[in-house]
């Protein structure tokens, strides 16, 4: 766990960083985004002691770096920046081996564990393991870049706008693999850029930082739907939440408290009940709000009128969990060309209901606001 306690960091007269107080928790990647000039990377360098605080304290695990040998903490964190920083006389493998090395780890272990992370960012060791740096590709470098700061076996990764530099499809399959290893090896990293999309891609949590200060520290999720103020807003972009659907859940766009019905009701009630809320179906449900099945208008109009809606309902009813998001609620109504799909918990109590006019009215509301603020 990494924390922030009241940091403050002037250069002469002017602050750049104004008592930034932040806990990281371990295994999480978390992104420093803002404006150019924000602290972003100040801040990232203060935690392997590249730029000590004018202020206040970072805790690793609960220790005060300030009391740490420079060198043995750095020995300890990973680091990847723009330009990878790989040494031009050393070999890919002598790259990536040298902290483990100076740490005395076993030589075997090394090797084995340099072959394997070569694999992970997608470097074939037969192939890579004897060149040299200027041998390889922008994209390459920085993958062997990104497999040196892992051979630490340190529990901390930092890294400076690492892909910033590379070609848009080099930079996406990066980014790809760096999520892969961190949920893999579980690291804590704390990553900067610039850029809103790539954050939103790799981040367990996003931090933006405006002048110093900390705006919004927030789940990509909860950020792209509730920006903490108009600043928040205008920089993530007010129309981002669309363009990342698979950040929509079911309960953003779903209908709350649907019409429904107990199973021991009988035919005519449940029509009157249709009836009076103007609705063709109802979710049927028990005492305690779990899903037992569904009735139609259509199924039951020419029953019984004494008969039980237990007798009638469709019992093997699908369903969406609340955290299904939009792509997957749309795949499943299509694949099974129904209209509707009702939204249940972890419990199997029904929650909402979501129809084609649900999220349509979801869509076209947001759209609305967007007009208005613009």
């Amino acid at each position: 766990m990494i924390e922030f306690k009241n940091i403050v960091k002037k250069y002469r007269t002017k602050t750049i960083i104004n008592h930034f107080s932040l806990k990281i928790d371990a295994g999480e990647l978390v992104v420093f985004i803002g404006p150019s000039g924000c602290g972003k990377t100040t801040l990232l360098k203060m935690i392997n002691k590249l730029i000590q605080p004018t202020s206040g304290h970072i805790y690793v695990n609960g220790s005060d770096i300030s009391a740490m040998n420079p060198i043995e903490l750095r020995r300890n964190i990973g680091y990847v920046i723009q330009n990878t920083g790989l040494f031009p006389h050393m070999t890919i493998k002598e790259n990536v081996e040298l902290i483990p090395k100076l740490k005395g780890e076993d030589p075997g272990d090394i090797d084995k564990k340099t072959r394997k992370l070569l694999q992970m960012v997608g470097l074939d060791p037969k192939e890579y393991l004897n060149r040299y740096p200027q041998e390889l590709s922008g994209g390459q470098q920085q993958r062997v870049g990104v497999a040196r700061a892992f051979s630490t076996d340190s529990e901390i990764i930092l890294m400076d706008e690492p892909f910033s530099a590379l070609d848009p499809v080099t930079r996406t399959t990066l980014q790809d693999e760096l999520f892969t290893m961190q949920k893999e090896l579980n690291k804590t990293i704390i990553f900067v850029t610039h850029d809103m999309d790539e954050a939103i891609k790799i981040a367990d949590k996003i931090c933006i930082i405006k002048d110093g200060d900390i705006l919004q520290y927030d789940s990509p999720e909860n950020i792209l739907k509730n920006p903490a103020n108009e600043f928040v807003a205008d920089f993530i972009g007010k129309r981002r939440i669309w363009n990342n659907p698979e950040l929509l859940t079911a309960v953003d766009f779903m209908i709350q408290n649907p019409v429904k019905i107990t199973a021991k009701r009988n035919v005519l009630q449940a029509i009157e009940i249709m009836k009076e809320n103007k609705v063709d179906s109802l979710m049927v449900t028990d005492k305690n709000n779990f899903l037992l099945g569904l009735v139609t208008l259509k199924g039951i109009q020419l029953q019984n009128r004494n008969l039980s809606v237990e007798a009638l309902m469709e019992k093997n009813v699908l369903s969406v969990s609340d955290d299904a998001n939009l792509i997957s609620v749309l795949a499943t109504m299509n694949k099974h060309r129904i209209g509707y799909v009702p939204v249940v918990n972890k419990q199997n109590q029904l929650i909402g209901l979501i129809t084609r006019s649900s999220i349509l009215s979801a869509l076209s509301s947001q759209l609305i606001d967007m007009e208005v603020a613009f």
